[in-house]
C-alpha cells in the first residue's frame, strides 16, 4: 500500500540534524529536479529589501510570515530533522507518528509519501529542513511546481506505487503534480470526507475542510495500527468498515479511473 499525503503549510523549527543531503532523500531518480528547484528558491529568497519583498509576494506571504523568505535563504545549511516530524498541523497530528508502536512505525516509513512543492515527493524518514514553498507557487524560472513536478513523477512514482494500493490523500493541489493513470489508478483510491447532520428530519450532508484534515489522519492511523494491507480499493472499503469507519464506494465507470471513496462521519 501507497499512501499520498500531502504536506502541511506550518512545519517544525529547525531540527538538531545535519545539513541537507540531498543523494540521501527516498526517490533518488527526482533528485535533479529538486535540486533545480531548490537553486531557484533559495537564489530567489537571497537578499533584502526589494528582493525579499519579491520573494514574499511569490510564496504568497503575508507580512507576519516574512521571516520564512530568509529560512529558505539558508536551505543548503539549516539543520535537519525527518519529515515526519517537520510536518505539523492537524492531519499530522491526528496521525501521530511519534506515538505509532514500533510496527506501525515501519510500515509508516514503508507506505507515507509526503508530496511537497520543493522536494516533489519525500518519505517520513527523509532528513529535510524546514521550509516554505508550496505546490501552487510559481517560481520565476521555473513557473507553477504543480505542472514543473508532472513529468518527473510519471517517471518515478508507478514505480513506487509497486502493485498494491494506492491511497490519495494529497489535496487538489498537490494532485496536480502526479495523476495515476491506466493500471494504477484502476487500484487507486480518493477520499471525500463527508459531514452527515439530521435537520428537520432530513439528512444533510456537507463537505468538511478542517476536520476533513482530522479525519484522514485517524484513518490512515488506524490502518497502520492494525497492520492492514489491502490490495486494491474495494479490500480497502472493507478493512475500513471493519474499522468503523461509514464508507460509500464508487467504483469508477471506465477503465483508467479511481475509485471515490466517501467517509461518512456524524461527529467531528
Amino acid at each position: 500500500m501507497l499512501v499520498l499525503l500531502p504536506p502541511s503549510e506550518g512545519k517544525a523549527a529547525e531540527g538538531s540534524g545535519s545539513p541537507l543531503d540531498l543523494g540521501s532523500l527516498s526517490l533518488p531518480e527526482l533528485g535533479e529536479a529538486r535540486a533545480r528547484v531548490l537553486d531557484e528558491l533559495v537564489s530567489l529568497c537571497t537578499g533584502d529589501g526589494d528582493q525579499a519583498d519579491k520573494a514574499a509576494e511569490v510564496l504568497g506571504l503575508s507580512q507576519g510570515l516574512r521571516g520564512e523568505v530568509g529560512k529558505n535563504a539558508a536551505l543548503r545549511t539549516a539543520a535537519t530533522r525527518p519529515a515526519g516530524e517537520i510536518y505539523t498541523g492537524v492531519l499530522y497530528d491526528a496521525l501521530g507518528l511519534a506515538t505509532l508502536d514500533a510496527a506501525a512505525r515501519r510500515r509508516a516509513e514503508r507506505s507515507l509519501l509526503v508530496f511537497s512543492g520543493l522536494w516533489g515527493a519525500v518519505r517520513i524518514g527523509d532528513a529535510i529542513p524546514s521550509y516554505r514553498c508550496s505546490m501552487g507557487v510559481k517560481l520565476p524560472g521555473l513557473g507553477a511546481l504543480g505542472a514543473y513536478w508532472r513529468a518527473p513523477m510519471a517517471e518515478v512514482l508507478p514505480g513506487a506505487a509497486g502493485r498494491g494500493l494506492v491511497l490519495d490523500l494529497r489535496s487538489a493541489a498537490y494532485a496536480t503534480a502526479w495523476r495515476p493513470k491506466g493500471e494504477v489508478a484502476g487500484r487507486t483510491a480518493t477520499v471525500r470526507v463527508l459531514q452527515s447532520k439530521i435537520v428537520d428530519g432530513v439528512e444533510k450532508r456537507t463537505v468538511v475542510s478542517h476536520f476533513n484534515k482530522a479525519t484522514k489522519g485517524r484513518l490512515v492511523r488506524d490502518l497502520l495500527l492494525a497492520g492492514a494491507a489491502p490490495a486494491d480499493p474495494a479490500e480497502l472499503v472493507d478493512v475500513l468498515r471493519g474499522l468503523g469507519y461509514a464508507v460509500e464506494a464508487t467504483a469508477p465507470a471506465r477503465s483508467g479511473a479511481a475509485w471515490a471513496l466517501d467517509v461518512v462521519v456524524t461527529e467531528l
